[in-house]
C-alpha cells in the first residue's frame, strides 16, 4: 500500500515499531490479538489496527504540500479536514481557514473568495451543489481534493446500483460532512433516503410492506430523502450503502434486516433477491472494519479498563468507545493532558456530549492492565503520549524503551 509524506510531529516511534514487529509476524492481517506492552506494575494492550487510515494520510499529505508549494496564497479548507483537533490546529498554524463547521454553518463568507484563493475538499468529499458553486466562483479544487478514496467507492457504487433502478439507502449520521455528501451524490442519480439506525431500518420496512400509511411518511423521514421521492414506487428496489465510519455490524446489520424483509415481502430467494435488493457489501470501509474488528478481539483479553484516544467529534472513534463500554470501563481523551494524574482523568460522554471528571479510575492493585486504541483520525503521536503519561504514574516509562512486543 502507498507511503504518505506525513508531518513527522504525528509520527512514533514506539508505535511505528509495534506495528512493523506486528506486520511482519500477521501480514495478511489475520490475527486481531492486540499487543502486550509489559511494563511489570503496568500491562497495556494495543489494539491490533488503530491510528490514521489511507484516506487521512492521504488528506494530510495533501493539505500540508498545499501549503508548501503555495506560499503567500490565501489557503481555505472547506470545513475540518478530518475529525481531530490537532491536525486541524497544525493546519490553522499554517496560516489555514475554515470556511465552514462540520455541520455546514459558514464561518467565513464565500462572497470573499477570489479565483486566486485555494479551496481544499476535506477528507468527507463534498456535496455536487458545493462544487459547483466554488467552480462558479472561479475556483477549481480538482487539484486540492482530499476526498477519502473509499468514500468515493461508496459513490460509485451507489450510481452503478442506481443505473439498475435501485434507490440508494445510506446509513450515516444525517448532520455529518460524509453523509451530506454521500446523499447529495446518490440523489444526482436515483431516489435517496438517510437511515440514521436499525430503528429507522425498522420503520422503513413499515412503509415497504403497507404497515404505515404512506401518508405518515413525509413526517417520519423529514428532512432525510430526496427531492421527488415517492414511497409508494421508490421502496420496490433498494441498495443499502453506509458513510464509511459508521460501525460496520451496524450497517450490515440493517442491510441483513432490509433484505430479509424483501426476500418475505416479495416471495424471493437467494437467486431471485437481486430483483428488489442489491448487493452492496463491497462499500464497507476496510479500515473501518479492521479498526473495528481490531478492538472485538481485544476485548476478549482480561483488563481493568479501556482508554480510546481521537477527536470528539470523529464519528469512527465514538463507535470505537462504543465497542469498549460493552465490555469494561471506558475512558474517551483527546489527548495525554486530559489524563491529569493518577487519581483524576478528564473525559468525554458522547452519549451526552460533555467532558466528565472522573476520580481513582485506576484500580489500587499490584498490577494494573489498559486496553489502548485510537481513531482513524487520530495521530499515532498522541497515542504514544498517553501511553507515557500512564507510565508515569507507575514509575516505569524508561521500560519503554527497552521493551519487547508480544
Amino acid at each position: 500500500m502507498k507511503t504518505f509524506n506525513v508531518p513527522s510531529v504525528y509520527r512514533s516511534s514506539l508505535i511505528t515499531a509495534v506495528k512493523q514487529f506486528r506486520k511482519q509476524g500477521d501480514k495478511l492481517k489475520k490475527d486481531f490479538s492486540p499487543t502486550l506492552l509489559d511494563l511489570g506494575k503496568l500491562r497495556i494492550y494495543l489494539a491490533r489496527h488503530f491510528g490514521f487510515c489511507y484516506g487521512v494520510e492521504n488528506a494530510i499529505e495533501i493539505a500540508f504540500r498545499t501549503v508548501e508549494e503555495n506560499p503567500g496564497k490565501r489557503i481555505f479548507l472547506l470545513s475540518e479536514m478530518i475529525h481531530n483537533p490537532q491536525v486541524n490546529a497544525g493546519l490553522i498554524e499554517k496560516g489555514v481557514q475554515f470556511l465552514q463547521d462540520t455541520v455546514g454553518n459558514q464561518l467565513i463568507s464565500f462572497e470573499t473568495l477570489t479565483p486566486a484563493d485555494i479551496v481544499i475538499i476535506p477528507a468527507f468529499g463534498t456535496t455536487l451543489k458545493m462544487e459547483a458553486y466554488l467552480t462558479s466562483l472561479g475556483i477549481h479544487t480538482e487539484k486540492y481534493n482530499t476526498t477519502c478514496p473509499f468514500v468515493e467507492k461508496v459513490w460509485n457504487r451507489s450510481e452503478q446500483i442506481a443505473l439498475n433502478g435501485y434507490t440508494i439507502l445510506i446509513h450515516g449520521k444525517p448532520k455529518h460532512e460524509e453523509t451530506r455528501a454521500t446523499f447529495s451524490h446518490a440523489a444526482a442519480n436515483a431516489p435517496s433516503l438517510i437511515l440514521n439506525d436499525m430503528e429507522d431500518a425498522i420503520e422503513l420496512g413499515r412503509f415497504i410492506t403497507g404497515h404505515n400509511s404512506i401518508e405518515n411518511f413525509t413526517t417520519r423521514f423529514a428532512g432525510l430523502y430526496s427531492e421527488g421521492f415517492d414511497p409508494s414506487t421508490d421502496l420496490q428496489r433498494i441498495g443499502v450503502v453506509n458513510q464509511t465510519t459508521q460501525l460496520a455490524t451496524d450497517t450490515q446489520a440493517i442491510a441483513d434486516y432490509l433484505k430479509q424483509l424483501m426476500l418475505l415481502h416479495y416471495n424471493l430467494d437467494e437467486t431471485t433477491i437481486g430483483e428488489r435488493f442489491a448487493d452492496t457489501r463491497d462499500t464497507l470501509c476496510y479500515a473501518t472494519n479492521d479498526n473495528q474488528t481490531a478492538v472485538t478481539g481485544m476485548l476478549s483479553t482480561p483488563a481493568d479498563l479501556a482508554i480510546v484516544v481521537g477527536g470528539y467529534n470523529s464519528s469512527n472513534t465514538t463507535h470505537l468507545v462504543e465497542l469498549c463500554e460493552h465490555k469494561l470501563p471506558t475512558f474517551f481523551v483527546s489527548g495525554d493532558e486530559k489524563i491529569i494524574s493518577k487519581k483524576e482523568i478528564l473525559h468525554y460522554d458522547f452519549h451526552n456530549k460533555l467532558e466528565l471528571l472522573t476520580t481513582n479510575y485506576l484500580p489500587s492493585k499490584e498490577q494494573v492492565s489498559i486496553l489502548i486504541t485510537s481513531g482513524a483520525s487520530c495521530p499515532d503521536a498522541l497515542v504514544e503520549a498517553v501511553i507515557r503519561k500512564v507510565a508515569g504514574f507507575f514509575e516505569v516509562e524508561e521500560k519503554l524503551s527497552s521493551l519487547r512486543f508480544v
